[in-house]
């Protein structure tokens, strides 16, 4: 599988990110999307018809992309991942999507749509398009399977400071939800919040530090400086490719998560309407699940592009059924997201 892009960002390229495109093209689209999702064929059929790729705007986290946009800037289409969609909403920053300009809108896999807060009687207000899992990325020389065998390993004083957790609230909460008997973050009682903030401060003692993407994964587990990692799946599949003593852990007995992202359509938006249909019209297309799957090792929404890759390949990148728990990181509650938050913040400076 070819390597993507995504890199270790330096500050000031970083800064720049929050203030100005970093790809432009056509002036009359500007998509906010996440940094390293460069993926040309996703786009082909919008610059068929356009006779030119649109403007992107890159970030490297949900949240950021979030207060990117509350705080003024405006593109014209989004990729928050399902999480962030109720606060988008209660923002009143997007519109819902016409769906009826929209053909492979019917050929979206249905558990990505049952949600109110993705569709409801005022339309629908996400298009997933992207999908995969977040489990153990271990070292094989260095970890045995029967220490991933649990989510414990992340407390484990065997492993301290060589440990690897993700910087993104919706990523690191599933692990500690997991790790303390959840499954499911749409109904949090105040005890099962302080047992698994409790178990994520375990856990930080033990973590090397928080990455914010996977070219810092990659860059950490191939120098041997940390050896376990709570890691999306492409990480995994790029280490493994390029050689390195790795192997992708989805059944730890607590089990592992997935997630799912997707586009919104920003309110009163500055370009061209028709062209923010173009764009998810070609990135729905079935033939841009070949093209998300090939260069990222990521799952499309397409169920028509789905059937186009082989069961072995899903399985190799980590996307085959398994036999474990699964927390599916689907739309939350914007008040258990801002708890989540401020706690996960408390937690990474020590308190």
């Amino acid at each position: 599988m070819p390597r993507r892009n995504r890199l270790l960002i330096p500050a000031f390229i970083l800064t720049l990110t929050l203030t100005t495109p970093l790809r432009a093209a056509d002036p009359e689209l500007l998509v906010l999307d996440w940094a390293g999702l460069e993926v040309d064929a996703l786009y082909a059929a919008y610059k068929e018809k356009n006779g030119d790729d649109p403007t992107f705007s890159y970030f490297g986290s949900d949240e950021e992309a979030f207060q990117k946009v509350i705080s003024g800037f405006r593109p014209d289409v989004g990729h928050p991942c399902s999480p962030m969609v109720a606060k988008y909403r209660e923002a009143g920053l997007i519109e819902p999507w016409d769906i009826s300009k929209i053909p492979d809108y019917a050929n979206i896999n249905p558990s990505f749509l049952n949600s109110t807060t993705i569709q409801d009687d005022g339309g629908v207000w996400f298009l997933p398009t992207d999908w995969g899992v977040t489990a153990i990325l271990y070292n094989t020389e260095e970890v045995t399977a029967e220490d991933v065998a649990s989510l414990q390993v992340f407390v484990d004083p065997k492993f301290q400071g060589r440990t690897l957790l993700p910087n993104g609230s919706d990523d690191v909460w599933p692990l500690a939800y997991l790790a303390t008997g959840v499954t499911d973050w749409s109904a949090i009682t105040d005890e099962q919040f302080a047992a698994a903030a409790a178990w994520l401060r375990l856990a930080n003692a033990n973590t090397r530090a928080y990455w914010n993407d996977p070219g810092e994964v990659e860059q950490f587990m191939a120098s041997g400086e940390v050896v376990i990692a709570w890691a999306w799946n492409d990480a995994a599949v790029a280490l493994a490719n390029e050689g390195h003593p790795i192997a992708f852990q989805r059944e730890a007995k607590e089990g592992s998560s997935t997630w799912y992202c997707g586009f919104v359509n920003f309110k009163d938006q500055p370009g061209n309407e028709d062209k923010a249909y173009d764009f998810m019209n070609s990135w729905l297309r079935p033939d841009a699940a070949v093209a998300l799957f090939d260069a990222q090792g990521f799952g499309h929404s397409n169920t028509q592009g789905m059937a186009l890759i082989a069961p072995e390949k899903l399985a190799k990148s980590g996307l085959a059924p398994i036999a474990a728990p699964i927390f599916a990181q689907t739309p939350k509650d914007p008040a258990l997201d801002k708890r989540q938050l401020a706690e996960f913040e408390k937690i990474k400076a020590g308190f």
